[in-house]
C-alpha cells in the first residue's frame, strides 16, 4: 500500500521532533499503522532551517496555503500555534478534504467548534492528542479507554512552567519574580509568560478535557482563570506546614446546585493534601487525575512539553487518521468522544456557587480580640474552620493568623472577606487559595 503523505505547517521545536522521531522510528509506525507515513511537504519561515532538519527529504515552501492546498497531501499537521491563521489554514484543509492534527489547544479551545463542525460535514477527522499535557495520552483515555464510564471529574497539572516555577519557590524558598527569571533561563517560561503563568495555557487545555468528558461544546469563555503571579512565598511555606502543597490545578466535574446540575471549568492555585500522589508531582511534569464511576480514580503522569514528547502524541494521531482514513466516518470515534447530535449544553457554574474549602490568611494587629472577630463574621457567614495557624515572623507588632475551612460555598467566602477586610486591626487584602481534597 502507497504511504500516506503528510504536510507539516511549521517546523520549530515539535515539528522537528515530529519529523525526528517519525525518520528514526518509521518502520515499527509503518508496521502499526498498516503503510508508511512520510512527511512530502513542509512550510516554513525560516527555509535555511527547515532544510538542515529535513535534509532534502521532503519540498519545503514558505507559504502554508501551498501546503493545505496541495493534492499531493493526504494530513495535514498543523504546529504553528496562535489563533487566527491556523484556523484559517485548518478550516481551508477540512475544505480540501484533508485530516488534520494539530498540537493547538488555544485554537480549539476558541475554534473547537466551528472545526468539528466543518470536519463531521465533510467527513475528514482533526485529531488533537497533542494539544493537552504534551506525550501524556489523556485525550485517547478519556474519549476511548474510560468510553464506558460515566466521569465524574477531571483535576490536572497541565502547565509545566507554572509546576516549575512553584517547585522552585517551595524547594528554595525564593519568590515568585526570581523563580520566573530563571525559568525563562532555562527554557521553560516564554520571554511573555502571561498565558502559562496567569493559567490561560491551563485552561485551553482544560477546555478540551471537559467537553470530552461531559459530551459539552467547546466554551471556553465562561472558564475561571486565576494564575500564579500573585503567589507569595510565605504562603507556600505556610501551606507546607498545614500539610498540603500548592499546585496549579484545572479542575472540571459535575456538580449539583440547588437541585439543578451543571460543570466547574475552573483553574487556580490550589491546596493539595501532601498525601496524594498528583500533589507530589514536580518540575515541569503534568499529570491529570479522572474520577469515574466504574473504573474509580485514575492518574495520568509524564512530560507535558518538549520536542519528542509532544511528537509522541502528534505521530499517534497520525498513526489513527493512518488506519482510519477510509473507514466510515459515522464508524470512526467522535472528535469530543460523543456523538455530535448527543452533544448536550449543561451550564458552567459562576464560580459564586462552586463549594470547596479555603485556605484564608489575614495579616492584622496583634491585639486583644481579633481571633473572635474573625470566627465570628465565619460563623455568621456559614463557615466552620478546620484547622488554624498564627504566625508573627515580620519582626513587628502584626501576625499572620492562617484558616483552613471546611467545604462552603463560594459566595459565602466573598461576604465574609468583604466584612474581614472592613475591620480596624486587618492590614491589606484577605489571602484566598482554593482547597481540593482530590479523595
Amino acid at each position: 500500500m502507497k504511504p500516506i503523505k503528510v504536510g507539516l505547517l511549521g517546523i520549530g521545536t515539535v515539528g522537528a521532533g515530529t519529523f525526528n522521531v517519525l525518520q528514526r522510528n518509521q518502520e515499527d509506525i509503518r508496521r502499526r499503522a498498516g503503510r508508511g507515513i512520510e512527511i512530502t511537504m513542509v512550510a516554513a519561515r525560516n527555509i535555511e532551517r527547515a532544510a538542515r532538519v529535513t535534509n532534502g527529504a521532503c519540498q519545503i515552501v514558505d507559504d502554508p496555503f501551498l501546503v493545505v492546498d496541495s493534492p499531493d497531501v493526504d494530513i495535514v499537521v498543523e504546529l504553528i500555534g496562535g489563533y487566527d491563521l491556523p484556523r484559517e489554514l485548518v478550516l481551508r484543509a477540512i475544505a480540501n478534504g484533508k485530516h488534520v492534527v494539530t498540537a493547538n489547544k488555544a485554537l480549539l479551545a476558541l475554534h473547537g467548534n466551528e472545526i468539528f463542525a466543518a470536519a463531521q460535514d465533510k467527513g475528514v477527522m482533526v485529531a488533537f492528542e497533542a494539544a493537552v499535557a504534551g506525550g501524556v495520552p489523556i485525550i485517547k483515555a478519556l474519549r476511548e479507554g474510560l468510553t464506558a464510564n460515566r466521569i465524574e471529574s477531571v483535576a490536572g497539572i497541565i502547565n509545566g512552567t507554572t509546576n516549575f516555577i512553584l517547585s522552585e519557590m517551595r524547594d528554595k524558598g525564593l519568590g515568585f519574580a526570581e523563580v520566573l527569571k530563571k525559568a525563562q533561563e532555562l527554557g521553560y517560561a516564554e520571554a511573555d509568560p502571561t498565558f502559562d503563568i496567569e493559567g490561560v495555557d491551563a485552561a485551553h487545555k482544560l477546555m478540551i478535557m471537559s467537553a470530552i468528558a461531559f459530551g459539552i461544546p467547546v466554551q471556553f469563555d465562561k472558564a475561571y482563570v486565576e494564575g500564579i503571579s500573585a503567589l507569595q512565598a510565605d504562603d507556600i511555606r505556610y501551606a507546607e506546614e498545614l500539610g498540603y502543597r500548592i499546585k496549579l490545578l484545572g479542575i472540571t466535574r459535575r456538580s449539583t446546585v440547588d437541585g439543578v446540575e451543571g460543570i466547574e471549568l475552573r483553574v487556580h492555585p490550589t491546596l493539595i493534601p501532601t498525601s496524594r500522589l498528583i500533589a507530589n508531582v514536580e518540575g515541569a511534569m503534568n499529570a491529570v487525575l479522572v474520577e469515574a464511576d466504574a473504573v474509580g480514580s485514575t492518574l495520568y503522569y509524564g512530560k507535558g512539553a518538549g520536542s519528542e514528547p509532544t511528537a509522541s502524541a502528534v505521530i499517534a494521531d497520525l498513526v489513527d487518521v493512518t488506519r482510519l482514513a477510509t473507514v466510515d466516518p459515522y464508524c470512526r470515534v467522535p472528535h469530543l468522544a460523543f456523538q455530535p447530535n448527543e452533544m448536550t449544553d449543561v451550564s458552567i457554574l459562576p464560580m459564586a456557587d462552586i463549594t470547596t474549602s479555603y485556605y484564608l490568611r489575614v495579616y492584622v494587629n496583634d491585639q486583644l480580640g481579633v481571633m473572635a472577630d474573625l470566627t465570628r463574621i465565619l460563623a455568621d457567614a456559614g463557615i466552620s474552620i478546620d484547622a488554624v495557624l498564627q504566625k508573627g515572623n515580620r519582626g513587628d507588632e502584626r501576625t499572620d493568623i492562617i484558616m483552613i475551612t471546611h467545604q462552603t460555598r463560594e459566595k459565602k467566602v466573598d461576604a465574609a472577606i468583604e466584612r474581614i477586610e472592613a475591620l480596624s486591626s486587618v492590614v491589606g487584602k484577605v489571602i484566598r487559595i482554593r482547597l481540593e481534597t482530590l479523595s
